[in-house]
């Protein structure tokens, strides 16, 4: 007996860095369990140190496109997770869709200095996201 994915899309601003940690995260914790997306409320593209980060932590995002919501309106999902308040506020209301939740994450694009400095921010993000993701496949798990 086969059990179906559950659904997840992760929503931020710019689908660059938070957002595409989550859906990084997610595959590779519980791939076989999730169905894992992620979308902005505005397209850009996804940055080069959340990419570097993911890969030191070996998850590769190097891949990833930054995506608008456009795309996944209308598609039923099991979760939506806003990564950042801005798409909080902005998100639209997905019908059909399971729980939503919302986790604060800081922008990491925000960060100044070197570009050391900038790295261990988007670290200490992706390290709050690899949390969150395993408390929703703990929580969520079928």
């Amino acid at each position: 007996m086969s059990i179906e994915k559950r659904r997840v899309l992760f929503v931020c601003t710019h689908n660059s860095a938070r957002s595409q940690m989550a859906e990084g995260w997610l595959r590779r914790l519980a791939g076989d369990r999730f169905e894992s997306h992620s979308a902005g409320t505005e397209v850009t593209a996804v940055r080069p140190l959340a990419v570097r980060a993911m890969a030191e932590a070996g998850v590769d995002i190097s891949g990833a496109e930054s995506k608008t919501l456009e795309r996944y309106i209308g598609q039923p999902w099991d979760y939506v997770v806003t990564v950042c308040d801005q798409a909080a506020e902005s998100c639209p209301i997905f019908p059909g869709g399971g729980r939503r939740l919302h986790w604060s994450l800081p922008d990491p694009s925000k960060a100044e200095g070197s570009e050391e400095e900038r790295l261990d921010v988007y670290r200490q993000v992706r390290d709050h996201v690899r949390a969150e993701v395993e408390a929703l496949v703990r929580d969520g798990t079928p």
